[in-house]
């Protein structure tokens, strides 16, 4: 009897050793199943945070550029965005010495409406080759044959264009819509009469913030980088627009001197 009760002593003995070695072993396998997975966690968590702490250098060397073509860039205006869809059938050339236009039809062939309006309008550009094209393009419209019938119905929708870009902030944009003034009045000639009025007030505007700022109409002419050129342009005006345009511009302007004189 006492060698069977010591039998069965020894063997749940070692039934519990069994049983702890067991349980050691499973917890040592969960831990070691366990620490991989903390390890990937932290690996795959742990960039975005270091990078926002610590940037590399290739960030300063390249950094973040604006997408011409996302949504956060401007707008293209009317006139660029006609003539980047073929709108204007001319195409900038550009030469060794100067740029001159290309056109896909002899321009005599093109109807004037819309197409001498919206190059009015491309006069307030300020960018290459929007500018060129604009300029050069109105003023090669206005010296096909036929030209003063087809631009003397336009008038009532060209002036408010010319009178929008002699009334720009820009200097180049003020001398461009003055020079295509001086370009009109030739080709419609006395026709121009009945706007001109608008277009002056318009150009003493121009003098009058570029001058002194003196109370006197007679003196917003004196600006000396603007001096010249509009008095340039009103001799012109009245050499076309002939004793009609005189009287307007007289009124306007009493110390103006006739080409008369």
């Amino acid at each position: 009897m006492q060698k069977s009760e010591c039998q069965r002593g020894v063997q749940l003995r070692n039934r519990v050793t069994d049983n702890c070695d067991q349980r050691s072993s499973s917890a040592q396998i969960k831990q070691r199943t366990t620490v991989p997975q903390s390890k990937s966690s932290s690996s795959t968590s742990s960039p975005e945070p270091a990078r926002k702490l610590h940037p590399r250098p290739s960030d300063k060397l390249n950094p973040k550029t604006i997408n011409p073509f996302g949504e956060q860039s401007r707008a293209p205006s009317a006139f660029a965005a006609i003539y980047s869809k073929g709108g204007i059938p001319c195409r900038l050339v550009h030469g060794s010495v100067k740029h001159r236009l290309q056109w896909e039809c002899p321009p005599e062939n093109l109807p004037f409406d819309p197409l001498l309006i919206t190059l009015a309008e491309g006069l307030r550009e300020t960018k290459h080759p929007y500018t060129f094209v604009s300029k050069e393009g109105f003023r090669e419209l206005l010296l096909v044959a036929g030209a003063p019938e087809k631009a003397v119905p336009l008038l009532p929708r060209l002036i408010p264009v010319l009178k929008a870009a002699l009334v720009h902030l820009d200097d180049e944009v003020f001398e461009r819509g003055l020079n295509a003034l001086v370009q009109l009045s030739v080709v419609v000639g006395p026709s121009l009469n009945d706007h001109l009025k608008h277009l002056l007030t318009s150009v003493l505007c121009k003098a009058w913030e570029r001058g002194a700022q003196q109370k006197q109409l007679s003196k917003r002419l004196r600006d000396k980088k603007f001096r010249e050129p509009i008095s340039s342009a009103l001799q012109k005006l009245e050499q076309h627009g002939g004793s009609g345009s005189l009287m307007i511009i007289k009124s306007k302007i009493p110390t103006y001197c006739s080409i008369c004189c």
